[in-house]
């Protein structure tokens, strides 16, 4: 009798910590199945663009890339620019990725990935335009910029220094066409963004004078919500640019 309780003890146990091993086994695979919301705009070539029924760029192979690496997986969602971070903060996505620039007031309401690209601000006009050679010629001009960007921002913050009129548009070709049709004198972008534009086909505009700012473009997530994924991100980043996935991605969309 003492034996056979010994035994039935063991036995119980054993099937009281096989149960516990599986809930924990049960909570990884759950953990592990978890899909991510990426917020992208693909109006924003060679970044994000729709080719067919395919999304393709640099920010869109990077992203995949990064979750494969780092074992996750992910769900694209195409939006306009301006609005990823309201999506954010109404919890309708997780991280984004858009070609978006590292500033201090969006730092207030995200969290930046280390930085993946250097890009900066960059002046666009018609290409028969001999006026204007760079910032300081727009005074009494109407520039045209995308919603939500770093370039609506420097335009507006220097119109009045500037002297200029700020038109804005919800995405990067209408603000091109308004140019490339006379009905605005200049354009501000980021400096890869508009240099691939051109060299894709012509769009009838050019570059003028040197680039306005330094800025990088970062990976985000919502503010103190999701450490751990940036996290991923910032390791995954790290990897990919050591074994040189990272430097064969960029130079699959703009060369050397």
């Amino acid at each position: 009798m003492k034996k056979f309780g010994l035994f039935s003890l063991f036995l119980i146990l054993t099937l009281f910590i096989a149960a516990c091993g599986s809930k924990e086994t049960t909570g990884e695979k759950a953990d592990s199945g978890k899909v991510y919301k990426v917020g992208v705009d693909t109006t924003y070539p060679p970044f994000e663009y729709k080719d067919g029924n395919d999304y393709k760029g640099i920010d869109i192979d990077l992203i995949n890339a990064i979750a494969k690496n780092q074992g996750f997986k992910i769900e694209l969602n195409p939006m306009d620019f301006g609005g990823i971070i309201p999506a954010m903060q109404a919890n309708q996505l997780d991280v984004a990725i858009a070609g978006m620039s590292i500033t201090d007031e969006r730092k207030k309401v995200v969290d930046f990935s280390t930085p993946y690209f250097d890009a900066g601000l960059t002046v666009v006009v018609k290409k028969d335009n001999s006026t204007i050679k760079s910032v300081n010629d727009l005074k009494g001009k109407t520039v045209a910029v995308k919603k939500g960007t770093t370039g609506a921002k420097y335009a507006q913050d220097n119109a009045s220094k500037l002297g200029i009129k700020v038109v804005q548009f919800n995405d990067s070709p209408a603000m091109f066409q308004e140019v490339s049709n006379g009905n605005a004198d200049a354009l501000i972008e980021d400096y890869p963004v508009i240099s691939y534009a051109i060299a894709q086909k012509d769009l009838g505009l050019k570059i003028v004078g040197d680039r306005l700012n330094g800025d990088q473009y970062g990976i985000a997530v919502l503010k103190g919500q999701n450490k751990d994924l940036i996290e991923k991100i910032n390791k995954g980043l790290a990897e990919l640019k050591k074994d040189g996935t990272y430097d064969k991605i960029v130079k699959s969309y703009l060369g050397e």
